[in-house]
């Protein structure tokens, strides 16, 4: 009797001494975030001045975003990696300037024959799922959040086409982009949280020659990139 008392002590003390409660990190020192392109890195000059914030530029794509990611955790160790840029967007309840929240991702390009799910890379995951702590805390930001699936690939979807052929694979998901899928299987290899947020700066199933993407870049400005900001509070505590 006196050995179980002892034991469920120990456990107790244990679980009050964890930095983990209910799968929530709750000592959140670092974060990282990886963006593609300059403009975006360019955008976030305010945030990267807290001390708890680490910012790389990882290029387009998932080969570069991969690299980047692991430089980053072997450099920089944050404790939360994020994901943040812009994406094409579903068409079906999705509007310009919304913000998906990844609560899986995957790749739409990618088959490994027919022992595995099309999208995933043999002896991986399905779906690479975010924690649901992050996905709570991203889904407080400012603006219409959308949480979802994101799927990846090394194409630019310029086209109802190349859309459509995405989506008869996975009807499910909301936004279309370059990198989240990679630097979600990263974090999975090194068992470090990850989210993607991602701005819809076009909708292909209603867009020709990606006259919207450019669009966006027309009228971008720092406001539309703040859900970052916003995003390490949530998760800091910071005000």
């Amino acid at each position: 009797m006196r050995g179980n008392i002892l034991s469920i002590l120990l456990m107790v003390m244990s679980i009050l001494n964890s930095t983990t409660v209910f799968g929530q990190d709750t000592s959140i020192k670092k974060i990282g975030i990886l963006v593609a392109m300059e403009k975006e890195y360019n955008l976030l000059t305010d945030i990267a001045k807290d001390n708890q914030v680490v910012i790389m530029q990882c290029g387009i794509g998932k080969v570069n975003a991969a690299m980047a990611c692991v430089e980053m955790i072997r450099k920089q160790r944050p404790d939360v990696v994020l994901t943040l840029g812009c994406a094409g967007g579903n068409g079906n309840e999705l509007s310009l300037g919304d913000v998906v929240v990844s609560t899986k991702t995957s790749y739409h390009d990618v088959y490994c024959g027919e022992d595995v799910s099309y999208g995933q890379v043999q002896g991986m995951p399905k779906l690479y799922e975010s924690p649901v702590w992050l996905v709570a805390k991203a889904c407080k930001i400012s603006g219409r959040v959308v949480p979802g699936l994101i799927v990846s690939g090394d194409w630019f979807v310029d086209s109802k086409v190349k859309m459509g052929n995405i989506l008869s694979h996975f009807p499910e998901a909301k936004a279309v982009d370059m990198e989240s899928a990679a630097i979600a299987q990263v974090c999975y290899t090194y068992n470090v949280p990850f989210i993607s947020l991602r701005i819809i700066s076009d909708l292909p199933m209603a867009d020709e020659h990606a006259s919207q993407y450019a669009g966006f870049w027309n009228t971008v400005s720092k406001k539309t990139f703040s859900i970052a900001e916003d995003f390490v509070k949530q998760i800091t505590g910071k005000e």
